[in-house]
C-alpha cells in the first residue's frame, strides 16, 4: 500500500508531457497553420511587449534628462505642476513672484536642509567674433547651486561665492556653446558677449546631450548678483533646495512650504501662493501622460487576444473531431473525463504559449532596432516578458476550456463508431 502513490505521480508527469509534445509536433507538421492561427497571439504579445518597451525607456529618460533636479533637490518657484487650465489660470493671478528676500529667508531660518540656492533665467544672445548664436539659456545662480545642480564641469571651475559677491563678469557655458564658437580652440579665459556684456569664460559643463530632440547643452551660467544687476529684479526667482537624504524629503519640503506661507501671511483656509516642484511631481504628471497612451493601447492588445483565442479554440475544435476515434479508444482504455479534459487544455495552452514566445521575440527584435537607429528610447522589462507569456497562457487555457469540456464529454462507443 505505501508503494501506490509513487506510479500515479510518474503518470500524471507522463500525462502532461504527451499533449505538449502533441502541441508541438502539429505546430511542427502544419507550419503555416500554425503561423496563421498563432498570428493573434503574436500580435498582441508583440504589441503589448513593445507599448511597455516604449513607456520603460521613456520613463526612464524622462527621469534621467528632464526630472532630474538634483540629488534629494526640490525647487520653489512661481507656479507648480498644474496639468488643469483653469487652475492655471487662478494660479497665475494668485501667486506672487518668489524674490530674493524669499530666499533669504529659506537660506537663513530654514533648519532640515544642507544647501538653499538659488537660480534665474533668461533666453538671451551669445556671441564671439566669429559667431553668435541666438535663444541661449542664460542663468544666474549661486555658487553651491553646482553642489546640487546635475550639470558638471569638464574644464575650468563653476561660479564662486567670490564671483557673486564681486558681481564679477564670468561665465561657465554648456558643452554645445563651446563648440559652436570656440569649434578648434580652448575657451577657458576667452571672452564672450552676452545681450551686449562682456564675460569671460571660467568653465566649460560637461555634456548633458539632448531631450526629446531639444539640447540640454545651451546654456551659460553667471553669478546671480551680476545676473540680477543686468537683467533687473524683477523677475521670479527658482530657490533649489537639498534636503539630507530621501528620508528627508517630505520633512524639508513641508518646513520650506509653511515658512513660505507664514511670509506671505496666508489664512490656513487659504491656498498656497507659489509652487513646490520635486522629482517625483515631475514624475507623476509624465506617469499620467504614459498612462493614458498605455491605456489606450489595451484595447487594441485586447482584440488581438481575442481573435488569437477565438482562432486557438476552433483549431481545437477541429482537433477534437480528427481524434474522435483516439478519444474513444483513450477512454475505453480506462482514460477518465479529466484526463481528457486535461489532455486538449495542455495542448491549447502550449500553442497559445508558443505564440507568445514569438511575439516576445519579435517584439524584442523590434525595440532593439528601434533603440539602435532612431533616438527613441526603448526597454524591454523583464516582468513585462513574465507578463506577456503569463497572459498568452491564459489565454489559450481559456480558449480551450469549451473543446476540452466538448472531448472529455464525447460517449466513448459513439466516439469509436465515428468516422472521419
Amino acid at each position: 500500500m505505501a508503494s501506490t502513490p509513487q506510479p500515479r505521480k510518474l503518470s500524471r508527469g507522463h500525462f502532461l508531457r504527451e499533449p505538449t509534445l502533441i502541441a508541438l509536433q502539429n505546430l511542427r507538421a502544419h507550419k503555416l497553420r500554425s503561423f496563421l492561427m498563432l498570428l493573434g497571439i503574436i500580435l498582441s504579445v508583440s504589441t503589448l511587449i513593445l507599448v511597455i518597451a516604449l513607456v520603460a525607456g521613456m520613463n526612464q529618460y524622462f527621469a534621467e534628462r528632464v526630472a532630474n533636479l538634483g540629488s534629494n533637490v526640490f525647487l520653489v518657484a512661481k507656479m507648480g505642476i498644474i496639468t488643469d487650465n483653469v487652475e492655471y489660470l487662478k494660479a497665475m493671478r494668485r501667486n506672487r513672484d518668489v524674490t530674493w528676500e524669499d530666499y533669504e529667508a529659506l537660506r537663513d531660518e530654514l533648519k532640515t536642509p544642507i544647501r538653499v540656492g538659488v537660480e534665474v533665467r533668461t533666453n538671451g544672445k551669445v556671441r564671439n567674433e566669429r559667431q553668435s548664436l541666438e535663444d541661449i539659456d542664460i542663468r544666474g545662480v549661486t555658487a553651491n547651486i553646482g553642489e546640487m545642480d546635475i550639470e558638471e564641469v569638464a574644464t575650468g571651475r563653476y561660479v564662486s561665492d567670490s564671483d557673486d559677491q564681486h558681481h564679477a563678469m564670468v561665465a561657465l557655458i554648456g558643452a554645445e556653446v563651446a563648440k559652436k564658437l570656440f569649434p578648434s580652440s580652448d575657451p577657458l579665459q576667452k571672452s564672450i558677449i552676452i545681450d551686449g556684456e562682456e564675460f569671460t569664460v571660467i568653465g566649460v559643463a560637461k555634456p548633458v546631450g539632448t531631450a526629446f530632440g531639444q539640447s540640454q547643452d545651451n546654456f551659460v551660467y553667471i553669478p546671480v548678483g551680476t545676473w540680477l544687476k543686468i537683467y533687473g529684479r524683477n523677475k521670479s526667482l527658482h530657490i533649489n533646495i537639498q534636503a539630507r537624504g530621501p528620508e528627508w524629503m517630505a520633512r524639508t519640503r513641508e518646513e520650506a512650504r509653511v515658512l513660505m506661507r507664514s511670509r506671505r501671511h496666508l489664512a490656513p483656509n487659504q491656498e498656497d501662493n507659489f509652487g513646490i516642484i520635486a522629482s517625483d511631481s515631475l514624475m507623476d504628471l509624465w506617469g499620467n501622460l504614459t498612462g493614458t497612451l498605455a491605456s489606450g493601447m489595451v484595447g487594441l492588445v485586447s482584440i488581438f487576444l481575442v481573435i488569437g483565442g477565438v482562432v486557438i479554440m476552433n483549431v481545437m475544435l477541429a482537433s477534437v473531431t480528427e481524434r474522435t476515434r483516439e478519444i474513444g479508444i483513450r477512454k475505453s482504455l480506462g482514460a477518465k473525463r479529466r484526463d481528457i479534459l486535461l489532455q486538449f487544455l495542455v495542448e491549447s495552452t502550449v500553442m497559445s504559449s508558443v505564440g507568445g514566445l514569438a511575439g516576445v521575440f519579435v517584439a524584442w527584435v523590434l525595440a532593439v532596432t528601434v533603440r539602435n537607429t532612431t533616438p527613441v528610447p526603448m526597454a524591454v522589462p523583464i516582468a513585462a516578458v513574465v507578463l506577456a507569456i503569463g497572459i498568452s497562457s491564459a489565454v489559450g487555457m481559456f480558449f480551450g476550456v469549451y473543446p476540452a469540456r466538448k472531448a472529455a464529454r464525447l460517449d466513448p462507443i459513439e466516439a469509436l463508431r465515428f468516422e472521419n
